[in-house]
């Protein structure tokens, strides 16, 4: 049984996931925070799965220096066999933490590349990996001329946030500075961390977008699958939806694949589970991201359905210094899928009709909604979601199923709810 230190954890699913898949692995762990209210504010149920951690730790993860000296302190005592985390924020951290402990991991460096998009987009680049034309900036007169240069419609990006933020469409100067101005104003994440101010501007590829599920062991990618993707709200780059595996013909899959797998390769991610974004262009693939850990928005859970492997817990083995076993198990499943309710506008919720037939819909295998009272933000991010739907099939019609589900459901908003 190996002991793994958590540094911090998404509030959404993962935080659920991987400490299941902690304890279902045969480990146990020890939670690592700096603000334990953030997870208890969001907690999707009581008690917090994150409490079921042996030990629940309070200290500054923010400041590396400090982290270091205080986590050497804690592991002579309690001794931890790996660190980990699902956060995108503390990914580059468990790496340092892990090294400096002698424990096992992914190269720091390697996981600071996959994780800001700018060093991304320029490691990919210098090594030949298929992407869009890009170029970066910081103040507003280098990017207004920058985005000139590139052509519009373009997308601006910050490099360093997560699920969509602040990722959007631009077609003129004038949406360029809206864009431009929000995320000036957005300095620091919701972590607390102070944000790098630079800014990617990419040409808008036009295509369906995949992400590749991957295991990188001892230098070698093993690839578990191709996700497919929907996306919604223009200009906005929302995910509605995801369906496991890809409906894709074989020379196309290839392709995606081959392109993810040299994105890895280039960055130099090994010892890591990654979920990497790929848009399938009439030029042929181009990289969007990738993120070295397992998937959000519980396409891990789709995998699991389809193929028996459980992603959180090959991280964790992984973590744990373990070789896992990455081989399919028949499920009887041939395609799962998820479909996201999004907020047609901002208010506070009246209710959502429809929401107390799922309970009883054979074909949902896991649903939830938000409850009446619940204040809705513009579908801007994967932030805004009111909810989903999951379903499975012994066919490849996952999402057709999942998206006729979601469209059942009716948001109803408080009268006079702006």
């Amino acid at each position: 049984m190996a002991h793994l230190l958590m540094i911090e954890s998404w509030v959404g699913a993962m935080s659920s996931l991987l400490p299941r898949a902690i304890h279902e692995s045969g480990h146990r762990f020890t939670f690592l925070t700096r603000d334990l209210h953030h997870y208890l504010r969001s907690a999707p149920a009581h008690p917090h799965p994150l409490l079921a951690a042996d030990n629940v730790l309070t200290t500054e993860t923010n400041d590396i220096a400090a982290l270091l000296s205080y986590v050497e302190r804690v592991h002579e005592v309690l001794a931890f066999d790996g660190v980990i985390s699902s956060c995108d924020y503390y990914l580059s951290t468990v790496a340092t933490v892990a090294a400096h402990l002698n424990l096992p991991g992914p190269d720091p460096q390697g996981v600071e590349r996959a994780y800001r998009k700018d060093l991304t987009r320029t490691t990919t680049r210098d090594a030949g990996v298929p992407g869009p034309r890009f170029t970066l900036t910081e103040d507003w007169p280098a990017t207004a001329k920058a985005a000139a240069a590139l052509g519009y419609p373009l997308v601006i990006k910050p490099v360093d946030l997560c699920a969509g933020m602040h990722v959007r469409e631009v077609r003129d100067e004038a949406g360029l500075r809206e864009a431009f101005l929000a995320l000036e104003a957005f300095p620091v994440n919701a972590r607390g961390q102070e944000r790098v101010p630079t800014v990617l501007l990419e040409e808008l590829l036009v295509g369906p977008e995949f992400s590749v599920e991957t295991v990188t062991v001892a230098g070698t990618t093993h690839v578990i699958g191709v996700t497919d993707k929907s996306l919604a709200g223009r200009p906005w780059f929302v995910e509605s939806g995801h369906m496991f595996p890809a409906d894709l013909g074989d020379a196309d899959r290839a392709a995606v694949v081959d392109t993810a797998v040299a994105a890895i390769e280039a960055l130099g991610l090994d010892n890591s589970v990654a979920h990497t974004e790929v848009k399938l262009t009439a030029d042929g693939p181009r990289l969007i991201e990738v993120n070295p850990r397992p998937a959000g928005n519980q396409i891990t859970e789709l995998v699991r359905r389809v193929t028996g492997i459980d992603l959180p817990s090959v991280f964790a083995q992984l973590a744990a210094g373990q070789q896992p076993d990455l081989r399919p198990r028949e499920t009887g499943v041939r395609s799962a899928a998820i479909s996201f309710l999004l907020p047609p506008r901002a208010g506070v919720l009246a209710g959502i009709d429809g929401a107390d037939t799922l309970a009883a819909n054979p074909e949902v295998v896991d649903w939830a909604v938000k409850p009446a009272g619940h204040r809705a933000g513009e579908p801007t991010s994967n932030n805004s979601y009111l909810g989903h739907v999951m379903v499975t099939s012994p066919d490849t019609d996952a999402r057709d199923r999942a998206e006729r589900v979601i469209a059942g459901l009716d948001v109803r908003y408080a009268e006079g709810s702006e």
